[in-house]
């Protein structure tokens, strides 16, 4: 038998700039670049990080807004076998210092307006960061970026990244001293990327437009999953619902995945209906469970095929299909193929079709573990009857009967009241069926009697500022279970969330817990 190569996602760039070259690749603003200006462009990257001294296995941090320079920063490394950190640009300056000693990041790549963050930390990484400094503008002290990129030869970069050396690291949305970092293998990216790209309808023609971060497993669905057949992305420096709605008119956008209320702020803005949309064919909601009433709408007033995906950076995946929409709104769907799922009790015992557990499964592309965490990577697996290893999520989740996985809540997010759990997304789908209210979080805070009690933060709709917060915490409570009732509501002019959507529900309940 002769054996095949494994081809990784340096392999798939470089087939598209051979047979794809004058198609599209990459669109920002005015700039696009065709598959073999994108192809000679991550090969100059390539090599210029050899130059700095960084070989296979090394990490390079990237630090940089949304941008054609960002794309070909983490895809001209994956060609130099080195390891990709995108870090959130959300995250505060000490939990960047300390990813980029985590990781031990050999290089750090900045745009202008993280650089001067950079630069207050600098000092202190410098041991760590032996290969360099580069930033898009050059400014004094940095490297400039182009002509790093043009010194650079754009002949294939010689190293050959293997498949199971890492690809990424991706730091985990929590706000503890140090996130968890995520380490995806070159073959578990390029596997991942095969299945979601299945599972999300991609094709040779989709234009997958990028409103969210770069830095996100979101932005990397649509990237990898319109590369792969060799399709192109539209690239959104930053999310705006009017701009968002032009660039699908002006680029004839197909796909696109984004957070659930991404979709809330376009379908009420002034400009929806306003522009031409009829190009695009599949989108994607993801990052944490989207409304059922906002699902219906976004469903019909795009008129295109609705996807909600469920699912870990870790790995894991369901998708509610475009078909089960209706008939199952309120689910997840089911796992994609490849994918398989359980749902256990505190015990590990497997639960019967239709109670609630924690969520847990396995698949081809999950996780090779946590980056300097084996202690979190062994808390992370359950083993079945067999002894095989199974994802847990902390998610709880239940069944039915035809086998559609419906979110409950985070079991970290459960209120224990009086000895009985209670899940805040039960809570929080009532308030939002209010027509004044907007987007709203429910945590548990102290309560002498029953230890915690339910408290409901709400942001209110524009031209709804005269309500009361009693009368509406009256009107939910109608609606709610005896445990379930709100002790009070306050209103919030914001609600913190990471870029994949997620509540930071530590951050609501700070104030509240001594």
């Amino acid at each position: 038998m002769i054996p095949g190569p494994v081809p990784l996602i340096p392999d798939v760039l470089r087939l598209n700039g051979r047979w794809r070259r004058e198609r599209a690749a990459v669109t920002c603003g005015s700039t696009t670049l065709t598959w073999g200006e994108f192809d000679r462009r991550t090969e100059r990257v390539a090599n210029a990080l050899l130059a700095l001294g960084l070989g296979r296995g090394d990490a390079v941090a990237v630090l940089m807004n949304n941008g054609i320079p960002m794309v070909e920063v983490m895809f001209g490394a994956m060609k130099a076998g080195v390891c990709v950190v995108p870090l959130n640009l959300s995250v505060s300056d000490a939990g960047i210092e300390r990813m980029i000693a985590d990781a031990g990041a050999r290089a750090v790549i900045a745009t202008p307006l993280q650089r001067d963050r950079l630069e207050r930390m600098r000092a202190r990484l410098n041991q760590v960061v032996a290969g360099g400094w580069v930033c898009v503008d050059g400014s004094a002290g940095w490297t400039d970026y182009q002509g790093w990129r043009e010194a650079a030869s754009a002949e294939r970069c010689p190293v050959e990244p293997a498949p199971d050396e890492p690809c990424n690291i991706i730091y985990s949305s929590g706000t503890t001293a140090l996130p968890k970092g995520i380490v995806h293998s070159h073959r578990r990216r390029i596997e991942w990327a095969y299945d979601v790209g299945l599972a999300l309808r991609y094709g040779s023609n989709a234009v997958a437009i990028c409103p969210v971060g770069l830095f996100s497993n979101i932005s990397w669905a649509a990237m990898l999953c319109a590369f792969l057949p060799g399709g192109s992305i539209v690239v959104m420096e930053h999310f705006d619902p009017a701009e968002f709605l032009a660039e699908i008119e002006r680029h004839r956008c197909t796909h696109v995945a984004m957070v659930p209320l991404q979709f809330q702020k376009i379908v009420e803005d002034p400009a929806f209906g306003h522009h031409d949309v009829s190009s695009m064919k599949h989108m994607c909601t993801v990052g944490s469970p989207m409304h059922v009433d906002l699902k219906r709408r976004a469903a019909r007033d795009f008129d295109c095929e609705l996807t909600e995906l469920y699912g870990l950076t870790e790995g894991i995946i369901t998708t509610l299909d475009p078909e089960d929409v209706e008939p199952k709104t309120a689910s997840v769907g089911k796992p994609i193929p490849g994918t398989d799922l359980r749902i256990i009790d505190d015990n590990g015992h497997e639960v019967p079709v239709g109670e609630s557990g924690e969520i847990c499964g396995w698949s081809r592309f999950v996780m090779s573990g946590y980056h300097n965490r084996p202690d979190a990577t062994v808390e992370a697996l359950w083993h079945d009857e067999r002894g095989r290893p199974w994802l847990r999520t902390g998610d709880i989740g239940r069944l039915d009967d035809d086998g559609y996985l419906y979110i409950v809540d985070r079991k970290k997010d459960m209120i224990l009241s009086g000895g009985q759990n209670i899940f805040p997304a039960d809570i929080e789908a009532v308030l939002k069926s209010h027509p004044a209210v907007f987007d709203c979080a429910v945590i548990g805070i102290p309560q002498e009697k029953w230890g915690e009690t339910p408290l409901g933060l709400v942001m209110l709709r524009g031209g709804h500022d005269d309500t009361d917060p009693e009368a509406l915490r009256s009107w939910a409570n109608q609606r709610l279970g005896k445990q379930q009732r709100l002790a009070r509501i306050e209103f919030r002019d914001d609600l913190p969330r990471n870029p994949n959507g997620k509540l930071l529900k530590r951050e609501l309940r700070k104030p509240y817990w001594p």
